[in-house]
């Protein structure tokens, strides 16, 4: 089978690294939002996004819910996983500005301490890899002055950092809060110290989404339609259950901690699950800077296209710039 088929009738498969950022993944299934918009999904967790994007890249997966500098990473052939297929894909439709943190073991209070210190990232090449070497930058400690430790994703370096098998890494909601309420400390808000970012977006193969326009626009409405209820204050109570349930480990201080940090309306999801322009051209200039080999990347909109965004909010594409 083509990577850009899908058997007739059945659910759209999704990757997704596990955590409290897939909320809208969950209030969609269990309060029927993709089901009333005529879609079924069916979520895989990563372990890494070495997994995530051959599997969306070999068409195991049909959409993945992932950082965008991934998709831009194994566009230009900087991706640390070998595919057989040539990767043409491309983000349509925005979560976040990355939720990252850096979290520290409690001996490790200041940015300035992690220097000949062990640093937890996903892979050395993808990710939020090089938004840590920008935060050390900021702070005065060279790359070669660290040990980078490959983890893989999220809940893995959040495991290993609670087992203190480094000192630092990067950790988004809700693991922050869970690790703060292990005596960690959180060092710093990346989206503070780099402005503009975007974090988390919605990311398919360009020949599979042309051929499912329909399925692609079903999937974003039902998707905004969570975000919708999400942002109801009447609905809080109902989606701290909705998050406890599928994130484990999430007691009621973590999941309320989460609520206030994912749905804070200056730095929580994008309402309109909308594509940050300034902040995938902040994502392209960090892979100039630190990707390998070195290549300049100088158009952002190349790894983006805003259609079916606009298609399933009913605006012309011009309205979503």
């Amino acid at each position: 089978m083509s990577p850009n088929q899908i058997a007739a009738g059945g659910p759209l498969e999704l990757v997704v690294f596990p955590g409290g950022f897939n909320w809208p993944l969950f209030v969609a299934n269990e309060k029927g939002f993709f089901a009333g918009n005529g879609v079924a999904v069916n979520i895989t967790p990563t372990p890494d996004s070495k997994f995530q994007l051959v599997g969306l890249i070999e068409g195991r997966f049909d959409i993945a819910l992932t950082a965008i500098d991934n998709v831009i990473a194994y566009s230009e052939g900087q991706g640390t996983a070998k595919t057989e297929h040539k990767p043409d894909i491309f983000a349509f439709m925005g979560s976040d500005s990355g939720f990252l943190r850096l979290v520290s073991v409690p001996e490790v209070t200041r940015v300035a301490q992690l220097a000949g210190k062990r640093l937890g990232v996903d892979a050395l090449t993808t990710g939020y890899a090089f938004v840590l070497h920008k935060l050390l930058e900021l702070a005065g400690i060279r790359r070669e002055d660290v040990q980078f430790v490959q983890a893989g994703g999220v809940k893995s370096r959040y495991d290993a950092l609670l087992r203190r098998e480094f000192e630092a890494t990067l950790l988004v909601t809700p693991f922050e809060a869970m690790a703060e309420a292990e005596g960690f400390h959180r060092l710093a808000n990346a989206s503070q110290a780099l402005g503009a970012y975007q974090g988390v977006v919605a990311a398919a193969r360009r020949p599979w989404a042309r051929a499912h326009v329909d399925e692609v626009v079903e999937f974003i409405r039902g998707y905004r339609a969570a975000l919708d209820w999400l942002f109801d204050h009447a609905n809080k109570r109902d989606a701290i259950e909705i998050l406890k349930r599928n994130v484990p480990g999430m007691d009621n201080t973590v999941a309320g901690k989460s609520h206030d940090f994912l749905l804070d309306p200056g730095t929580g999801f994008f309402k309109d699950a909308r594509l940050d322009a300034e902040g995938i051209a902040k994502v392209v200039a960090l892979r100039s800077e630190y990707g390998e080999p070195r290549k300049l990347l100088a158009d952002p909109a190349s790894y983006y296209d805003i259609d079916y965004l606009a298609k399933a909010a009913g605006y012309s594409p011009d309205h979503m710039t």
